[in-house]
């Protein structure tokens, strides 16, 4: 099955003589062009939940299905190609490389898989252009607003065509307007590039871009009444 299923996932750590509990059970499944939020005070499970959908981290109990590749099956060599080539990741921050242009920014992220071709070139100026970017190409981080950067953050989880996007509150840094503006670019790229998508987030104004919202409490998740989604 394609996307990313969560089966009956648990997540336990020691400390000294007691067992903390950080996901409790996660059942979920995301398909692809569905766009999934997830939402939760601090400390509630949702970072822990992002780093198992993003092989960063193994869960205590059950299974995480990528693409229907179980993360448990694979060696950490493996796990490290699939995070490269099936998973992008839209952070809080842009993260972006202080000495790369807009267009190298994306380039980069191909150059890791080995050398950079005239279809990756065009792809990725596609993907600035789809993002407002296609004037930005020769800018420098320091030359862009922050909704730019976090723009080109957008663009560059689109880069290796990944079947998963996890986006881990990409908005944090950004007035009101420009959030919106994020959310909506990542929610039209899951659409039209047929994207399984996770956003964990803070900001509930932001959950009228996305297909589902689930609520993780005390590592717990549920899926809240389809009434109080907001479409």
């Amino acid at each position: 099955m394609e996307g990313i299923q969560f089966e009956n996932v648990s997540k336990h750590y020691k400390e000294g003589n007691r067992t903390f509990t950080a996901l409790n059970d996660v059942s979920l499944s995301v398909k692809p062009g569905e766009f999934v939020a997830v939402i939760g005070p601090s400390g509630s499970g949702k970072s822990t939940f992002l780093s198992i959908a993003g092989a960063l981290l193994q869960p205590s109990d059950g299974n995480v299905t990528i693409n229907g590749i179980r993360l448990s099956d694979m060696k950490p060599k493996q796990l490290s190609s699939l995070r490269l080539e099936q998973i992008g990741f839209i952070l809080q921050t842009s993260n972006l490389v202080p000495y790369l242009t807009v267009l190298d920014q994306l380039l980069v992220v191909k150059k890791m898989k080995g050398s950079i071709t005239k279809e990756d070139k065009a792809f990725a100026k596609q993907l600035l252009e789809d993002v407002g970017l296609g004037d930005k190409l020769k800018k420098f981080p320091n030359q862009l607003s922050g909704g730019e950067r976090q723009r080109t953050a957008i663009a560059r989880a689109f880069m290796n065509d990944p079947n998963i996007i996890l986006a881990d509150e990409p908005t944090a840094s950004l007035d009101t307007n420009r959030a919106f503006e994020i959310v909506e670019l990542i929610s039209q790229g899951v659409k039209s590039r047929n994207k399984a998508a996770i956003m964990v987030t803070h900001d509930e104004r932001l959950l009228k871009y996305c297909d589902k919202v689930y609520q993780m409490l005390d590592g717990n998740l549920k899926l809240l009444e389809e009434s109080l989604v907001a479409r």
